[in-house]
Order: C-alpha cells, then sequence, then structure tokens
C-alpha cells in the first residue's frame, strides 16, 4: 500500500507539496477556485503540525517565453492567500540560490508558493522530459514530499516522478480519495457495471473502450465515437464527425464483433445539415449524406435509461451532444437526470463531462466525480499512474542520496 500523508510523521518538517491548481483564468481572473479549494484539506493538515510548506503546481501550457506572462502562479498566491487567511510568499525563480535560501529558512506554519513548474519547460524542457538532476535540486528544498495533485498522475514529469526518488514521499489526501473512489467505483465495481461514452475522437478514447470492454455489462456511446462504430458498421452518418483512420476502424470492427452483446448504439438522432441549422429528428438508418448529428434522440434516451436503471455502478466520461448549444442539450441533461436516480453508484469522469455536469444544472448532485481527466482514464485503463507508483510503500521507502 502506498505510503499515505495520515500515516506519516510529518511535524515541523520542510514539505514539498506537489499540487494541482491549474485553474481556468479569463480577463486576468480565477473563474473556477474549486481545485484550489480542494488542496485545503492537505495543506491546512500540514499547518496544524507547524510544517514549513513549500507547495508547486503548473498552470497552463507553456510553450514560448510569451506564455509565461500568462500562467503567472501569482494569481494563485492571491487566492490561496484570502481562502487560508494569512500571508504566502513567493518565489519567481524555482532553481535560483534565492528560492533555496527562502525555502530553507521558512519557519513553522510559513508557506512558500514556487512559480509555474512549466516555466522549467522553457527552453529545455526540464519539467516535462523528466531531468533527475532538476529533481534533485528540488527535492533538496524539503524533507518530504506530498504528492497531492491527481490531475498530473499520468505525467513522466521532474516534478511528479523525479522529487519522491531523493525523498520520503506520500499521498495527500485529495489523491488517497480519488484512488479509493476510483478503485471502488471502477476498478471492483458492483454490477452490472455499465459505461458511458461519448467525445468526438474514437482515436483519442480507443485505448480506455480496450481496457473497459472486458470489464463491463453495457457500453453505451455517443457523439463522434458513435459515429466512427456506426460507420465502420456501414452505417451512413452523413457529414458527421467521425474517424477516418483505416487502421482505427479495423480496431472498431473487430472490437463490436468480440463484444456485439455489450455494445448499445444510438437508435435516432438530432441532426442539422450542411445547408440548413433548423434541427430535426430521425432514425440512425435515415441519415442523409448532408446530414451532421448533434445530439440522440428520444428513442436512444428511453434505450439508455433503461440500460442505466438496470446497473448498479455507471462510469460517465462524455456527453450525449454539442451540449454547448441549447438546442442539443437536451440528451445530455435527460441522461443526467436518469443517472442522478442513482447517483451513489455514478462516477462521473473527465474535464468536459465534470463541466457539462456542472454547466447544465448538476453541480453538486453527484458525490463521486473524477477531477483527473486523462489521469482518471489512464488509471481506468491501467490501474496505476506513474506520479502513484513513484511514492514510495508504507516501511518501504528508498531515497536516493542528495
Amino acid at each position: 500500500m502506498k505510503q499515505l500523508l495520515r500515516n506519516m510523521y510529518v511535524d515541523n518538517k520542510r514539505i514539498l507539496l506537489r499540487c494541482d491548481f491549474n485553474v481556468p483564468i479569463v480577463g486576468g481572473n480565477i473563474t473556477d477556485e474549486s481545485k484550489i479549494i480542494k488542496s485545503l484539506e492537505t495543506i491546512n493538515y500540514l499547518l496544524e503540525r507547524n510544517c514549513k510548506i513549500i507547495i508547486l503546481s503548473h498552470l497552463g501550457r507553456v510553450k514560448t517565453e510569451e506564455d509565461k506572462t500568462k500562467y503567472s502562479l501569482m494569481i494563485v498566491k492571491n487566492s490561496l492567500e484570502r481562502l487560508l487567511n494569512k500571508p504566502i510568499k513567493f518565489a519567481n525563480d524555482i532553481l535560483s540560490e534565492e528560492t533555496k535560501n527562502m525555502a530553507l529558512n521558512l519557519q513553522s506554519g510559513e508557506i512558500l508558493l514556487l512559480e509555474n513548474t512549466r516555466f522549467l519547460d522553457i527552453p529545455n524542457n526540464l519539467e516535462s522530459t523528466l531531468n533527475l538532476d532538476v529533481a534533485k535540486q528540488i527535492a533538496s528544498l524539503g524533507e518530504i514530499f506530498v504528492f497531492d495533485a491527481f490531475a498530473v498522475a499520468h505525467r513522466n514529469h521532474t516534478t511528479v516522478v523525479g522529487i519522491p526518488k531523493y525523498l520520503p514521499s506520500c499521498l495527500g489526501f485529495l489523491v488517497e480519495k480519488e484512488k479509493a473512489m476510483l478503485d471502488k467505483i471502477v476498478i471492483n465495481p458492483a454490477r452490472p457495471f455499465t459505461v458511458i461514452m461519448g467525445g468526438a475522437k474514437v482515436d483519442d478514447k480507443l485505448k480506455i473502450i480496450n481496457s473497459l470492454l472486458p470489464k463491463c455489462e453495457h457500453l453505451l456511446v455517443s457523439g463522434g465515437i458513435a459515429n466512427s462504430f456506426l460507420s465502420a458498421l456501414g452505417l451512413n452518418v452523413g457529414a458527421s464527425l467521425k474517424t477516418e483512420n483505416t487502421e482505427t476502424i479495423k480496431e472498431l470492427k473487430k472490437l463490436m464483433l468480440t463484444y456485439k452483446e455489450k455494445f448499445a448504439f444510438p437508435l435516432d438522432a438530432i441532426v442539422t445539415t450542411t445547408y440548413s441549422d433548423t434541427p430535426t429528428i430521425k432514425n440512425i438508418n435515415k441519415i442523409d449524406t448532408n446530414d451532421v448529428i448533434k445530439d440522440i434522440g428520444t428513442k436512444t434516451i428511453d434505450k439508455y435509461s433503461k440500460i442505466i436503471n438496470e446497473s448498479n455502478t455507471i462510469f460517465m466520461n462524455g456527453t450525449m451532444g454539442i451540449y454547448e448549444e441549447k438546442e442539443f442539450a437536451n440528451g445530455t441533461i435527460l441522461i443526467l437526470n436518469t443517472l442522478k436516480e442513482k447517483k451513489d453508484h455514478v462516477l462521473i469522469g473527465g474535464g468536459d463531462t465534470v463541466g457539462a455536469t456542472n454547466t447544465l444544472g448538476f453541480k453538486n448532485v453527484f458525490p463521486n466525480i473524477s477531477s483527473g481527466g486523462g489521469a482518471t482514464l489512464d488509471y481506468i485503463a491501467y490501474g496505476s499512474l506513474p506520479g502513484i507508483d513513484a511514492i514510495g510503500e508504507e516501511d518501504e521507502i528508498e531515497v536516493l542520496d542528495l
């Protein structure tokens, strides 16, 4: 079992805490602080034990020097100070001697937030290519490493898997809870187990589909994923989004042949055309060349709802249609209404799916929501993640010399 923060002696120690503060920013303002708020349980626990806390996080995609002006963690510092009601120190350069002095001179109960770890990628990809020299240098700032950033646990990055090679390490409360939730809901599901898989590109989800089909009783597909499967079956999906990759199409045919009793496909769809935005409902075998599928129809909603009602575990990743457009949100809303009746047995996973759930009026309805995005899908597919694998086992922590 991985070492957990709750079982580790951390009193008065210098803690390197890897968080996920990759928050949305619009017009210079954070529009959703939920990721910061979720980190507070671990931070407050460490403060109660008089720790000296050095926090690491990434923010945004930093590809150029110009990107640095958009993605400084200073905005997160201001948010943290307000939420914790205490001042926070800030280091502009993670690898500077000044930052090292700031970290080593922290007093009990003080917090130092380091600048965006992705800044290390300009120009030499020192974060994203797992640089052990840099990991060793950062590790020298602390005495214990706490990993509490589940959303990046699938990344083989310096501040994710490098640092725990040099320090005693453990999982923070957020990652502990996320892992336990996924283990309970998806790794060892109560049956029947149903997977709802939507999204634009089946190529991006093929790995997770391959992993889940042997484990589930039902796979309900929608969106571009459904279009690709239907097209592989020889049905006309018009001008709708679908894969054109011949190898992917072969794989889809193979999956449908191997697991034909598990697939549930749309019976009807809400469509527009390449020359008109007026929505029309059509049976799935009546789609014309100029039709563009935008949402599932009423027959499909009834079919999928019946399967959901007979299931004891449901994992939803992806929406039924283009929910961002009001006229094509109905399928997703009605499926979420059905899921609400079985909410304790439902896991919502993936950033877009969580966003749709919140946007369409189901915020705080489902107790099991995974914040991981790609990390959630990889954990379900493989049963492990590099960031979690890097953490020491209980009573078996091996640390390299600094």
